[in-house]
């Protein structure tokens, strides 16, 4: 993956590229800038509300923060959002999730 460095050059060339915000989000997610990664999952769903993924690591960084109600909720519109894009691995992915948040 690149760096955050090298994902904000390509950022710049296109703000509303969802691959582009969904590496930024996991590569502050795995610098444990929680915050942060919540944001870029945010831009990134806004992009493209149908990257279902985006919603699985939002809540897995969710979690990281102690914020579990927000955790469910996002799990419940990846849900939603994996359904209608008539993704059953998302799905599954997500609702077991969402089981052992829950």
């Amino acid at each position: 993956m690149p760096s955050i460095a090298q994902l904000e050059k390509l950022l710049a060339a296109d703000p509303k590229d969802p691959f582009v915000l969904y590496g930024l989000a996991q590569e502050h997610a795995k610098a444990k800038a929680f915050a942060r990664a919540i944001e870029y999952y945010d831009l990134c769903l806004a992009a493209d509300p149908a990257y279902c993924y985006a919603y699985f690591h939002k809540a897995k960084a969710q979690q990281a923060a102690g914020d579990d109600a927000g955790a469910a909720a996002t799990l419940r519109a990846g849900l939603i959002a994996a359904k209608q894009a008539g993704d059953g691995k998302a799905m599954g992915e997500i609702g077991g999730y969402l089981d052992e948040l829950t």
